[in-house]
């Protein structure tokens, strides 16, 4: 039987082509996800990036749902949002082909139930691996059909439902694509908006010539920050590779923190729901649930994750959620991940006023932060160990381990430490009043993480 381990991941199916996956593996992951969600769905939604590999990967998909006799509906180029976008309108399982920002060598397949419910490990993903593992049984009846379905006009006007920026000013933003979904997607989002758009990088090329498509990483936004001060724009905003992620930086260039985005977007959303429930992840600014509260909200902490944050809008019935990794979470969207509508509110709040963005974010952000510091270690279990038994005895200090390790101190300064799943990393979050007390801290917690 074949190890599979190393490419079905926590949330997803990932790995190197032609190494790792290929066409005839990705059709027996076709069929395996058909025989998990026939008793659900006649019929799969199928969309692809704009990877070299991903059209061919997708179809060899198709096949193999087909084979079980369940028929596809491929709506071709999409961002993954979008592809949740098809899940829940057309109320089918989805596939979605896209690595994301990993390099082009790389593909990946995300799937999810009807309505974009999420197949993570332990809600179907680890099923779908052992039916492959062992091998996917024949099916002798009838073989599905495939049929082609573009909605990309109708997941645009979808989200111009949803925010009204008919009264906004007229802004210019710069929008760095990074060669990902988003030079396919924005066009079509934005025409008719009172908003220039500024494109960057819009080419789909999934070798990703310009620069990673990873806005989180700092040197990817460069190019945007200089266009942004270059052309005098409102804002910009960058996508990820298959653009469910966006990053914002404000009109001097500068970054707006995601927890930042939550904050404001939470507040909108709060203003149309009041008392709502509003998700955040433990490595959120704890500004996030302080504001909350103060709009009249729940705020609701729980891990880290996709799956984690779907379950917990399901269970709290929330309205929006957010995440440290600029993912964020729309219960108006069936409970998915959208960059894109995020992006429309963070412009429609700009265009409702006069300020610059830069004003209106400050009251959104109360604290400094250190941003995701990795660090490579031969022992994840015993360095976490080392700085908890550090810490454990300082008066008033908490811990609590939900996801990792949470330290939060007297004075209000906390971190992070946690390890990845799937390299030997910790990877450590701190935040603290000001700059110079984040940098104390994080350097009191890596001298024990890096011994």
């Amino acid at each position: 039987m074949p190890d599979l381990s190393g490419i079905v991941k926590a949330y997803d199916i990932r790995g190197v082509v032609g190494e790792q996956l290929d066409a005839s593996l990705v059709r027996d992951f076709g069929a395996a996800f058909a025989l998990l969600i026939k008793a659900e769905s006649p019929s799969v939604v199928i969309g692809h990036d704009m990877r070299d590999s991903s059209p061919g990967l997708s179809a060899a998909f198709a096949e193999g749902v087909t084979s079980q006799g369940l028929d596809v509906v491929s709506i071709g180029l999409c961002s993954t949002d979008e592809l949740y976008f098809a899940s829940g309108s057309l109320n089918m399982p989805g596939a979605m082909f896209t690595a994301s920002h990993n390099p082009a060598k790389y593909n990946g397949i995300k799937m999810c139930r009807a309505g974009a419910s999420p197949v993570g490990q332990d809600t179907g993903l680890s099923e779908i691996r052992d039916t492959v593992e062992q091998g996917v049984p024949e099916f002798e009846g009838k073989t599905g059909s495939v049929s082609e379905r573009d909605v990309l006009a109708d997941y645009a006007a979808y989200l111009r439902n949803l925010v009204d920026l008919s009264h906004s000013r007229p802004l210019k933003i710069v929008v760095d694509a990074g060669n990902g979904m988003g030079g396919h997607t924005v066009p079509t989002v934005f025409a008719g908006l009172p908003i220039e758009v500024v494109p960057m990088y819009f080419e789909l090329d999934g070798s990703f010539p310009n620069h990673e498509a990873n806005p989180l990483d700092p040197k990817n936004i460069v190019d945007l920050q200089a266009k942004v001060r270059e052309v005098g724009a409102d804002a910009g905003v960058a996508f990820d590779g298959d653009a469910d992620r966006c990053f914002v930086v404000d009109e001097r260039g500068e970054p707006v923190s995601p927890s930042a985005i939550t904050a404001l977007v939470a507040v909108r959303e709060l203003a149309k729901e009041p008392g709502g429930t509003v998700i955040h992840n433990l490595i959120t600014s704890k500004g996030v649930p302080e504001i909350v509260a103060e709009h009249g909200g729940k705020p609701v902490r729980t891990r880290v994750g996709h799956s984690f944050i779907k379950a917990e809008m399901a269970r709290t019935g929330a309205i929006f959620g957010g995440e440290h990794s600029a993912h964020y979470y729309f219960r108006d969207f069936w409970r998915a991940d959208t960059g894109m509508l995020a992006a429309l509110h963070v412009l429609a709040a700009l265009g409702e006023q006069d300020g610059p963005l830069s004003a209106l974010t400050q009251d959104f952000s109360r604290y400094a932060a250190s941003g995701e510091i990795n660090s490579t270690v031969t022992d994840q279990v015993a360095r976490m160990l080392a700085v908890k038994d550090a810490y454990a005895d300082k008066p008033g200090v908490e811990i609590d381990e939900l996801d990792g390790l949470t330290v939060q101190l007297p004075g209000g300064a906390w971190f992070n430490l946690r390890p990845s799943n799937t390299e030997p990393l910790l990877r450590l979050n701190v935040e603290a009043a000001d700059r110079a007390a984040v940098e104390a801290l994080t350097d009191d917690v890596l001298v024990i993480v890096r011994g």
